[in-house]
């Protein structure tokens, strides 16, 4: 099973959505179809013409965005008078509620990857009507415990990279909560601190999540940097504004809200993100769900069997219109 061919929107516009922002959103395939949302990851990342592949354009009506702050979305957050404080999760599925209504839209499945799972699996649980089914891969829940994991416990398994990480904070902030301290950094009035910070951030990212060449060939764009660090620092600082701030986490808690909407988690067994057994945990907590574990790949969407095991599930859910 390939991907589908490459396409073309056929609309596209900004959308207001208050705060001052403005939502850059497209939409592919059959304007009939089956309609479909893709959320995509950092925070920060932006869509990429890519997940358009995984849906057959003859069924589905395909919705793309560019989250607050990022992408073709303004304000973008590499400018330092973007305010952030209006970025956060409740705004962004604020903003899937507006772009649903001004699309006309009543229900539809929501994809998202790494970042967008978590939006997508919070999303689902607060706006279960108008959720149809849940694609998701890169599972990531938004608890503190991964945050940790991902800037402090790779840490032992690439030592060299974390020293090099770590030495761009201030020696009283290596021992709290990194992701907050770089956010402080990347908010600082001094471009040249915020470009160190935004370089020693996606550093990090390279080291130790491994990535197609495209992915990483992103990083050299000093807008993207900056505007992702400062995006991923913060959600990751600020417990996603998901809530209580405990370890496990809101979505895991809220698990049993998911009842009654199918989803289908496809993960790569070389996913860091594995260390701690979320998407496992949240298989298990979620009755509809069905797990696809990938072999020999980690945290991407490129890989081939990750790519077939994408189009299988969107394929299936095709059928229920």
């Amino acid at each position: 099973m390939s991907l589908y061919p490459e396409i073309e929107p056929y609309a596209h516009g900004m959308l207001d959505v208050g705060d001052g922002n403005h939502v850059y959103w497209e939409t592919c395939g059959n304007p009939d179809g089956k309609p479909a949302v893709v959320l995509h990851g950092g925070p920060g990342s932006g869509c990429t013409p890519y997940p358009r592949r995984l849906f057959d354009p003859a069924a589905y009506r395909i919705v793309l965005l560019d989250q607050r702050g990022c992408g073709r979305s303004t304000p973008h957050a590499s400018r330092p008078d973007t305010d952030m404080s209006v970025n956060t999760t409740d705004r962004l599925m604020a903003d899937l509620e507006l772009l649903r209504r001004h699309l006309g839209i009543e229900r539809w499945l929501v994809w998202g990857v790494s970042w967008g799972s978590v939006l997508a699996l919070r999303y689902a649980q607060t706006h279960p009507g108008v959720v149809t089914e849940l694609v998701l891969t890169g599972v990531a829940t938004g608890s503190n415990a991964e945050v940790e994991l991902l800037t402090r416990g790779l840490g032992r398994i690439f030592p060299d990279a974390f020293e090099r990480f770590t030495s761009q904070l201030p020696a009283d902030e290596r021992d709290g909560n990194l992701a907050a301290a770089y956010n402080r950094l990347l908010e600082s009035p001094d471009p040249e601190v915020r470009e160190r910070a935004a370089r020693a951030w996606t550093d990090w990212e390279t080291a130790t999540i491994p990535a197609p060449p495209r992915s990483v060939a992103r990083y050299e764009d000093p807008v993207f940097r900056v505007g992702f660090a400062r995006t991923v620092t913060h959600y990751w600082g600020n417990d996603h504004f998901l809530g209580d701030g405990n370890d496990e986490g809101v979505v895991l808690r809220d698990a049993h809200l998911l009842n009654g909407i199918p989803g289908t988690l496809v993960q790569g067994a070389l996913d860091f993100g594995n260390l701690l057994g979320i998407v496992w945990r949240l298989h298990h907590a979620w009755p509809d769900s069905e797990l696809v574990i990938v072999d020999d790949t980690g945290h991407t969407t490129g890989a081939p069997g990750m790519a077939q095991a994408l189009v299988a599930a969107t394929d299936r859910y095709a059928a229920r219109r």
